[in-house]
């Protein structure tokens, strides 16, 4: 690959306006995104369609707990992508090559680690969130292959997370596009043409994602020059373990921690049957799809802030995060006036519309919680924001927000409404989330602000 060309993958975030950078960088992202929630939403089709309504509420009823640990490994290995992105903004590809090396070592432990304690707790997970009799032994055969999967979870997060740390935000899109025409083309032949039941829509997720992450490897070691390693930049290294776990560990955490919350819920809406488990799938599914912007503006905003914040360039971050937050407030308007007006019909996508209590729930929910995405939108760019300045213990905070927040709802709440908080369970959560976000990322430029002026 020539320099020059090189040159035009790598994307250098440091100069320029901000607001260009940021939907630059973004836009590709969430083609990305929205394809992954495609095929994870036609997974949920095929299910509900060909497999009725209990499928469909037995994968719905995994959604929490699969948030929890697939979360975990998606924090963990966005957090190993900062220091590489910081080490790249201040331009020591020496020693970004030594974090690069050190992650891959350090992502296929915890993959080995984590297969192994989950896949043997699974049933067990399942009976403590009070997984309805009628749709558990589903829920099972679906979650356990999922998790089966962590290592190409691990593989395809680690590496696409380095490549955007690079500035790279397209070439991850192109392989997730591959992988989820695959990812339709297995679940039509695992669900319809074999009938493998729940546990073909897993299958079909980890082929699909296995392959999305060797696509990934392939590319790196071919195109990426500033990546060729020597022998003894491969070496293990505790410095450079150490960095990364004290970033990678705690954003991790906080996908769990918020992730917590979320599992008392989804035990919340179990208790209420099978009818409201297969509601809430719809409604989070079609959420989930509006809710890719604000997730791709949350890993922009990462990898923004990493390079900026090597560069000492702590005013661009506060630049980067008021036009962040302006695109992602105009977008939120737009989808609430969608999901509004329409949000009624688009769950005849997952179900007959003979299920009318399953539809009018499912409008609920994808109503009240549209109301606020603009507080969800400063959830996703600020905390991330924090945490590409490198301060990824605050972010745990924020979610321990979010935990709480969904807990009393769940415990509390829930017992006395019924369906109804249902819907306000993750706009209660950002809000508490937002109250402590605003004021940690005034402290957080501050702080940065500081050891400029002392390296100055």
């Amino acid at each position: 690959m020539s320099r020059s060309s090189q040159r035009s993958t790598i994307k250098d975030m440091t100069n320029g306006s901000p607001a260009k950078l940021i939907l630059g960088f973004a836009v590709p992202m969430l083609m990305g995104l929205l394809f992954q929630q495609f095929y994870s939403m036609v997974d949920t089709i095929i299910v509900g369609k060909f497999l009725g309504v209990d499928a469909l509420a037995s994968v719905g009823s995994t959604s929490a707990i699969n948030f929890m640990i697939n979360g975990f490994v998606i924090g963990v290995c966005t957090g190993f992508s900062i220091p590489v992105a910081q080490r790249f903004g201040a331009q020591d590809y020496k020693d970004m090559r030594r974090f690069v090396a050190n992650a891959g070592w350090i992502a296929s432990c915890f993959a080995v680690i984590m297969t192994v304690i989950v896949c043997l707790m699974t049933r067990q997970i399942l009976v403590w969130m009070q997984t309805p009799d009628n749709i558990i032994d589903g829920a099972y055969s679906y979650i356990f292959f999922v998790f089966a999967g962590i290592p190409a979870t691990y593989l395809y997060n680690t590496l696409a997370g380095i490549i955007r740390a690079l500035g790279d935000s397209k070439t991850p899109v192109y392989f997730l596009i591959l992988s989820s025409l695959l990812n339709i083309a297995l679940d039509l032949l695992f669900i319809v043409q074999i009938g493998t039941g729940t546990a073909g829509a897993a299958y079909a997720t980890v082929i699909s994602q296995a392959v999305s992450g060797i696509l990934c490897l392939i590319y790196m070691k071919k195109k990426f020059e500033i990546l060729h390693m020597h022998h003894e930049e491969t070496r293990i290294s505790g410095r450079h373990i150490y960095i990364l776990c004290k970033m990678g560990v705690p954003m991790g955490l906080q996908y769990s921690i918020t992730a917590i919350g979320s599992v008392v819920i989804q035990t919340a809406i179990n208790s209420l049957g099978s009818i409201a488990v297969a509601s809430v799938t719809a409604g989070q599914k079609i959420g989930m799809f509006f809710c890719c912007p604000f997730d791709a503006l949350g890993g922009t905003m990462a990898t923004y802030a990493g390079q900026n914040a090597g560069a000492g360039k702590v005013d661009r971050i506060r630049q980067g995060v008021r036009s962040a937050t302006l695109i992602g407030g105009i977008y939120s308007i737009a989808a609430c006036i969608v999901l509004t007006v329409f949000g009624g019909v688009i769950p005849l996508l997952f179900v007959d519309a003979s299920e009318t209590v399953v539809i009018h729930q499912a409008h609920l929910f994808l109503t009240f919680n549209s109301l606020f995405y603009i507080p969800l939108t400063i959830v996703n760019v600020w905390r991330f924001t924090i945490q590409g300045m490198g301060y990824s213990l605050l972010a745990i905070l924020a979610g321990v927000c979010e935990m709480i927040a969904r807990a009393m709802v769940g415990f509390l709440l829930v017992p006395i409404f019924g369906y109804i908080i249902i819907c306000f369970a993750s706009p209660l959560a950002w809000l508490l989330a937002d109250a402590f976000l605003i004021p940690a990322f005034f402290y957080c430029q501050k702080h940065l602000l500081s050891e400029k002026a002392r390296m100055d």
